[in-house]
């Protein structure tokens, strides 16, 4: 069986933070996302998240989460990472989109409910 670390580490390693059909796969369908970002708070539901990582996919040929953290407790895992995108516009320039934190808490094997903040580099 999985731990929740183990369920945190899958998501981010398998790019499914831009591929909608994967998302599916770790996301709780009744999944809440709090976002604070440098831009303002948004919450996402499991729809929303989705259609998110769609957009991310349509917008970059690839992206990677280079996790600098990442600690457990129980159902919890906090992750701080840097989200590196290539855009279709520059497909030899990999870029930092975004500096990230979150919490998750995971409910029967998935991402259930998120709490994160990000910035831009």
């Amino acid at each position: 069986m999985k731990t929740p670390k183990d369920i945190v580490l899958e998501v981010y390693a398998s790019d499914a933070i831009r591929n909608p059909e994967a998302m599916k796969n770790f996301l709780h369908p009744e999944a809440v996302v709090e976002w604070n970002s440098s831009k303002g708070f948004l919450k996402l539901d499991y729809e929303l998240v989705i259609e998110m990582t769609g957009e991310l996919e349509r917008s970059y040929l690839n992206s990677r989460a280079e996790i600098h953290h990442i600690l457990a407790e129980n159902n919890l895992v906090t992750v701080r990472f840097t989200h590196y995108v290539t855009a279709i516009e520059n497909p030899g320039e990999e870029t930092a989109l975004a500096k990230f934190f979150i919490i998750w808490e995971i409910k029967d094997g998935q991402l259930y409910r998120g709490f994160q903040m990000s910035q831009l580099p």
